[in-house]
């Protein structure tokens, strides 16, 4: 299942300084109120600062979640990925959450407590520090806007989204590597990208900084990319994924 947390988005924009004769002198020295209106025209550069901060993790924040604080949110909510999207001419952000199973009333009002924490503490706070340069000046975007609500909708599958043959993975040794999970995962985004699957490669990602084990991490990675394990560990669907997770 599905589901996308629609939320709004105010930005500071800081105008290009041009004078007269065409030279920039760098951005104004205050910022303009900027909301989600104002922005949408400027979709893809948001979006594209979105994944920059995301490429290391695959933006999903469901690790950082407590499970002492509702252990069936934990078990349920795959993964929780922020990116933007226009909706009904304003840019807001979109929260993609996978889920194995519904989430009660409880479990869902303790999920977006959580997103609504991460916005204006955790990922968002680090977020609307980063620079995202445009055409026209340079501009800040705000997740948190207190107070808000989450607009909630699930979204249907089609026959399209249904499961779909696993791609050719990729080869890669593991014999001769320096024993550092990290450095062997990132070899492994690098060939899915490379190979085509950058969505694969942020699953994965995703997948190895949940296991919290070495050996779990390699035979998660071998799932992926064909290593010396991958005959021990055959690919899996995309449904038996999500059932191991």
């Amino acid at each position: 299942m599905t589901l996308k947390l629609y939320s709004p988005l105010t930005g500071d924009f800081y105008k290009n300084d041009v004078n007269e004769y065409g030279w920039n002198n760098g951005v104004a020295d205050y910022p303009t109120l900027f909301s989600g209106v104002d922005m949408a025209y400027y979709e893809e550069s948001i979006r594209e600062a979105v994944e920059q901060r995301d490429s290391d993790d695959g933006g999903n924040l469901m690790p950082y979640f407590d499970e002492d604080r509702n252990p069936g949110v934990k078990k349920k909510v795959l993964s929780a990925v922020p990116t933007v999207e226009i909706r009904d001419g304003e840019l807001m952000g979109c929260t993609t959450v996978k889920l194995k199973a519904s989430l009660t009333e409880a479990e869902m009002q303790d999920l977006q407590d959580y997103l609504k924490g991460q916005f204006s503490d955790g990922w968002g706070e680090g977020f609307e520090q980063q620079e995202i340069q445009t055409g026209d000046g340079v501009l800040y975007v705000h997740f948190a806007e207190e107070p808000f609500d989450f607009t909630v909708e699930q979204v249907q599958d089609t026959e399209a989204s249904k499961e779909q043959p696993i791609p050719k993975r990729p080869k890669m040794k593991l014999v001769g590597q320096d024993g550092n999970i990290f450095a062997i995962l990132g070899r492994a985004s690098r060939l899915l990208k490379e190979n085509g699957q950058p969505q694969q490669a942020k699953e994965m990602s995703s997948r190895v900084y949940q296991s919290g084990d070495y050996y779990k991490a390699l035979n998660i990675i071998s799932e992926y990319v064909e290593t010396e394990l991958s005959e021990k560990v055959p690919a899996k669907t995309k449904k038996e994924r999500g059932e191991a997770r």
